[in-house]
């Protein structure tokens, strides 16, 4: 009986209106934010599924981004990029993400060796890796 049932449900949920998640976007951080999220998303397959058939969409919110007038202040010290040591062990995908939240870049020890994926992922979050000789 389950077996029939299912896929009738199944095809109910999926023909349902469509999730809409609100995004807020005012500056870069925001926007780092938003893809991050895309990413996570994308992480599992079913919910990869649900963005690209428009079953997950996604609306901005929040008031538009204008642009900063000039001002007379003293300008803003440069910002130093964090940086996340990994001494040994192996750097698995979910540290080059949290660097990446982190806007850190990522200095391996000697014995730290990175994974084909992490480097991959690091690769397309922009993630610096240098390996220490």
């Amino acid at each position: 009986m389950l077996r029939e049932v299912l896929p009738e449900v199944v095809r109910s949920v999926s023909a349902a209106e469509p999730r809409v998640e609100p995004v807020t976007i005012a500056d870069d951080a925001d926007l780092h934010a938003f893809v991050l999220r895309l990413l996570e998303l994308y992480e599992d397959p079913t919910r990869r599924e649900a963005v690209r058939t428009g079953r997950l969409c996604f609306r901005l919110t929040g008031p538009a981004p204008t642009q900063a007038e000039p001002t007379q202040e003293e300008p803003a010290a440069p910002r130093v990029p964090a940086v996340r040591r990994v001494e040994r062990g192996a750097v698995t995908e979910s540290t080059v993400v949290a660097a990446a939240k982190e806007g850190a870049r990522l200095v391996l020890g000697r014995r730290a060796v990175i994974t084909p994926l992490a480097r991959e992922r690091a690769r397309a979050l922009r993630v610096p890796i240098e390996k220490e000789a």
